[in-house]
């Protein structure tokens, strides 16, 4: 058991590192290319904290443990609405603005739905996959043509802030060591994801668990870890629009590209569990938002911490409950 932890323990550690650097090389090879800060943030850093997930259900896909591949998905999703923005809420309460609230939640909503309609004959096939990923880009696209003729000064100031931060110094970016990044950063990732699949396949047959159940918590919140850091400091330092921007912005990565690049190697088998009582976890915890933006546009503490109960909950049912 304690060689399993480790190599958990150790992917998620290469995972964490890898995403950051493949994140800044990219970020440096788009400045390269003289991309704006706007389309950058929207495109490069939005996807970047999604990484390690994408790294793991890929390597799991690859080696046919599509359960785990599924489940990833599905339970970092729920993490990320309940886990991360319930923590950033009871740090500083949470504010809904600008397109995220016109745009980008009623598509994250629709596609957790066309997600659900997929996975209800049990399997997500290439032809799933392919109409995922030309969602994904053709909304990417959209959402970047939109802000170039929408965003606001303080908007464009905001993401031009958040790209800087993951600059390498202050000279201009290197080509060769922003290609030296991303080099190092997608041989971590691949070390990771290899150590974490390994070892949470081996933990699941130590203790007769399921690929679904360890996909579904140990998984999902490890490979989480980026997502709960950049909330949490976007909401420290008062940009709590940013830090539900990044939640919302990382589960559309999550259902459309993940389950999309994975199937691609193999089609996906999704395990019965999920179809009858993960995948509507994923709407309801969706969905649970709506109340918020209704009245007020904001997520109190009080609500933050009820995000969080509802989580504990869900992890309560999904232990006890015989699979």
């Amino acid at each position: 058991m304690i060689v399993s932890l480790a190599l958990i323990a150790l992917g998620i550690a290469l995972l964490v590192g890898g995403g950051e650097a493949l994140v800044r090389g990219a970020v440096g090879l788009a400045t390269i290319a003289r991309l704006t800060p706007a389309v950058i943030g929207l495109t490069v850093v939005a996807a970047g904290t999604s990484v390690p997930e994408l790294a793991v259900s890929g390597i799991a896909a690859y080696q046919g443990k599509t359960e785990l591949a599924v489940a990833n998905v599905f339970g970092s999703n729920i993490f990320n609405v309940l886990v991360i923005v319930g923590l950033c809420a009871v740090v500083r309460p949470i504010a809904f603005t600008g397109n995220t609230v016109r745009l980008e939640y009623p598509v994250l909503a629709i596609v957790t739905l066309l997600c659900l309609a997929i996975t209800q004959d049990g399997s997500f096939n290439r032809l799933d996959a392919v109409l995922c990923l030309a969602i994904y880009i053709g909304f990417t696209a959209y959402l970047v043509s939109l802000v170039r003729e929408q965003v606001s000064a303080s908007e464009a100031k905001e993401l031009k802030a958040e790209v800087r931060e993951l600059e390498t110094g202050n000279k201009p970016p290197r080509l060769v060591f922003s290609l030296a990044l991303v080099l190092a950063g997608v041989v971590l990732l691949a070390g990771g994801a290899q150590a974490t699949v390994t070892g949470a396949s081996d933990l699941a047959r130590m203790f007769g668990w399921s690929e679904r159940l360890i996909g579904l918590t140990i998984v999902s919140a490890g490979t989480g870890l980026p997502e709960v850091v950049a909330s949490l400091v976007s909401s420290i330092r008062g940009r709590s629009d940013l830090a539900v921007g990044n939640v919302i912005g990382s589960n559309l990565f999550n259902t459309l590209i993940i389950p999309g690049v994975s199937a691609l190697f193999a089609p996906l088998a999704v395990a019965p569990g999920l179809i009858a009582s993960d995948g509507w976890w994923m709407l309801g915890a969706t969905l649970v938002l709506v109340p918020f933006m209704l009245t007020g546009r904001r997520v109190s503490r009080l609500e933050g911490a009820v995000l969080l109960a509802i989580y504990g909950a869900y992890l309560g049912l999904l232990i006890a409950t015989p699979e």
